[in-house]
């Protein structure tokens, strides 16, 4: 029996790096009207293949069906939910806070307790960067959203599993040609 609870839900998807397979697998979900309310994409350890970090809202029930249809898409090599797996998570921003001689010295000592670190600075403004879970990003810009945000731009949840994989496969290049080999049949289709 599935959970009936709507929560959020961490998916990393490999996927071949091709265009038009990330429109894809978004197009997956707004066809089953599923918001998606952080996506990453970027290179993976093996060429050729990047690796996707989603977040999404739903049930358990809900998602396996996503992750089954995602699983269907030819380009898609292996999904993972790591929802509730014992996995690092981090997300980044960059803020660029209105700072003043006044209230610079404070952003500053801001900066420094949330281990976060100035990357630009101006007359008039500090950007700021941090590297965190979530729940610190949110709290640095509560804070800051006292001296102004004037910019904000945050890269969504990265994830990746502690330790040996819980799901027992390995990401490596060898690993990958195992799976998806260059010709593969697939939904009765020629990859």
């Amino acid at each position: 029996m599935y959970d009936t609870e709507y929560r959020r839900h961490t998916i990393i998807a490999w996927l071949e790096d091709k265009p038009s397979v990330l429109n894809r697998v978004t197009g997956l979900f707004s066809r089953r009207n599923f918001n998606i309310e952080s996506l990453n994409v970027g290179h993976s350890e093996t060429p050729g293949i990047s690796r996707m970090t989603f977040v999404s809202r739903g049930t358990e029930r809900d998602l396996r069906q996503v992750t089954t249809q995602l699983d269907k898409l030819i380009n898609v090599v292996h999904i993972a939910d790591v929802t509730n797996e014992p996995s690092v998570v981090r997300e980044m921003a960059l803020i660029k806070v209105t700072a003043t001689s006044q209230t610079r010295g404070e952003i500053m000592q801001l900066v420094d307790i949330y281990r976060a670190s100035v990357v630009d600075v101006d007359i008039s403004s500090l950007i700021i960067q941090v590297v965190a879970p979530e729940d610190r990003v949110n709290s640095l810009i509560k804070l800051l959203e006292n001296f102004g945000i004037e910019e904000m731009v945050r890269t969504g949840r990265v994830a990746m599993v502690r330790g040996s994989s819980a799901h027992g496969h390995r990401h490596g290049a060898r690993e990958w040609t195992e799976v998806a080999p260059v010709v593969t049949e697939k939904n009765g289709h020629q990859a």
